[in-house]
């Protein structure tokens, strides 16, 4: 009996273990003077919004939300209901919009 006990909770671990993540490891904030982009690989705004950080050669660090059930949390956190949303050192931009990205830095 133990061991099916044992074997149904491995089993629900295992089925939850991306809500498990999120509650094992806390949001990580993006650091102070730190640009942090939350991003799909699919989105063409997102594709938008790599070109002119790399034209205007500001560094990044980038969180495919998909991908990353730390960075989703943190994403949404900020409020974010569609990508890209860039976070320039404390100041949070939703959307492509150049001319408040390039204000932000």
């Amino acid at each position: 009996m133990k061991k099916i006990i044992l074997l149904l909770t491995a089993l629900a671990l295992y089925q939850h273990w991306d809500r498990l993540q999120l509650w094992l490891q806390p949001v990580q904030a993006s650091r102070p003077g730190e640009v942090v982009l939350y991003a799909t690989q699919w989105c063409g705004y997102c594709a938008k919004t790599r070109e002119l950080l790399a034209a205007d050669r500001v560094a990044y660090r980038e969180v495919d939300i998909e991908h990353d059930p730390v960075g989703e949390a943190a994403y949404k956190a900020l409020g974010g209901q569609g990508v890209p949303v860039l976070d320039v050192k404390g100041t949070v931009i939703h959307g492509y919009a150049p001319q408040a990205i390039r204000a932000a830095y």
